[in-house]
């Protein structure tokens, strides 16, 4: 395995752990809260940000190695695993545009690994 692999494969767990605390985020705003402050200050919403900061380090890691043309590539991974996360917690299914979105996303994935 080459150093650019494992750096895209760093970069791209990268992109699935943000995705798990954007599910996190949506869950936490699915719950009602005593006051405004309550819905930002609260645990889960803290996690999740922290998350996300954590996230963006590892990226901006990941990015010594990976060329910064293939980013937005590693990036749109996002979109498949918040879909498919938001099917196994929320019970979302997908309609005929996301779907269709998803292939385009995937085919453009082919496309540039072509």
């Amino acid at each position: 395995m080459t150093t650019l692999t494992k750096y895209a494969l760093l970069f791209v767990l990268s992109t699935l752990i943000s995705s798990f605390s954007q599910i996190l985020l949506k869950k936490s705003a699915t719950k009602k809260y005593d006051s405004k402050l309550r819905e930002y200050l609260n645990l889960p919403v803290i996690t999740a940000y922290a998350v996300f900061f954590l996230c963006t380090l590892i990226s901006m890691y990941a990015l010594k190695v990976v060329p910064l043309s293939m980013s937005p590539l590693l990036e749109a991974t996002g979109y498949i695993f918040v879909t498919i996360l938001s099917f196994f917690f929320f019970k979302e299914i997908p309609d005929k545009k996301q779907i269709a979105g998803l292939l385009l996303i995937l085919a453009g994935i082919a496309v540039y690994a072509i």
